[in-house]
């Protein structure tokens, strides 16, 4: 009896002993599993944050400035940059905002300004196109507009004559052109174009000013008509610059020293017969 108490006994502080080391085990243990299972997930989770070679490769890739900064900015680490990798930003192209939220993801990020569009350039008004109708024309606005003739009737040995009337000697001779006024009024500066006829050049037309006198305008020139002709009174003439810019086209500025009045381009056929001259009045 006393023997198969003996052997429970035994048996029972067997067990406990058991128990009692693998629990000691367990304790020891724990630590070292809590610290492996720990660094085991800490190596499992991999790490987010932009480098500066990312910075760069997103740029290479063309991605846009606004997408890189938000994911720099999602990223929520100012970039520890070095002199090298200033430069290397640099070199890659990466934009001077870009570098500026890597330093501070925190400041507010002002866009890069839209850069105007340029307005398109005003075309050039089209060249006036030359009229082919024989006549003096002033230019209005880009456009050449018809100077109207008027009659000329000349004064010779006291009395006044048609220019169609034949025997009018070469010489001195007074024109006078009724109205007090010419109906076209024009303002400097100016610029005609005379279509003359064929055979004719620019010389043989006489610039000259008109006097007015009670219900016409006068002026003295000269029969034959040439601008440099040395016979004959040259008072009214007035001077004047012009080029010759197409075939019978010639084009001509009128002095601004001439002043405001009555004028009139006189064609040289106007002293052979027909008895016109194309008049006009400068207002300014």
């Amino acid at each position: 009896m006393r023997n198969h108490e003996g052997v429970a006994l035994v048996r029972q502080l067997n067990s406990s002993a058991i128990f009692s080391a693998m629990w000691i085990a367990l304790l020891v243990c724990s630590p070292v599993w809590a610290g492996q299972a720990g660094s085991q997930r800490k190596a499992a989770t991999p790490s987010n944050r932009l480098k500066v070679e990312d910075v760069i490769k997103l740029t290479k890739a063309g991605l846009s400035e606004d997408i890189i900064v938000q994911q720099i900015k999602k990223n929520g680490q100012p970039f520890d940059i070095s002199t090298e990798q200033l430069i290397a930003l640099k070199a890659a192209n990466v934009s001077d905002r870009i570098v500026q939220v890597m330093l501070d993801p925190s400041k507010a990020d002002t866009p890069a300004p839209i850069p105007p569009v340029p307005l398109a350039a005003t075309p050039e008004p089209p060249e006036a196109a030359l009229p082919a109708e024989v006549g003096v024309y002033a230019k209005k606005q880009g456009q050449w507009v018809e100077v109207p003739p008027e009659i000329v009737y000349w004064k010779t040995g006291g009395a006044l004559k048609a220019i169609a009337t034949a025997g009018i000697r070469h010489g001195d001779v007074n024109g006078h052109v009724p109205g007090a006024s010419s109906h076209t009024s024009l303002a400097t500066p100016l610029e005609f174009l005379i279509v003359a006829p064929e055979g004719i050049v620019l010389t043989e037309y006489q610039l000259l000013r008109l006097h007015p006198n009670k219900d016409n305008r006068e002026f003295r020139t000269i029969t034959g008509g040439f601008l440099h002709s040395q016979g004959g009174s040259l008072r009214d003439q007035v001077q004047f610059d012009g080029k010759k810019i197409a075939s019978r086209a010639y084009e001509l500025t009128f002095p601004m020293t001439a002043g405001p009045g009555e004028y009139g381009l006189l064609p040289p056929s106007s002293t052979n017969g027909s008895g016109k001259i194309y008049s006009f009045r400068v207002t300014q």
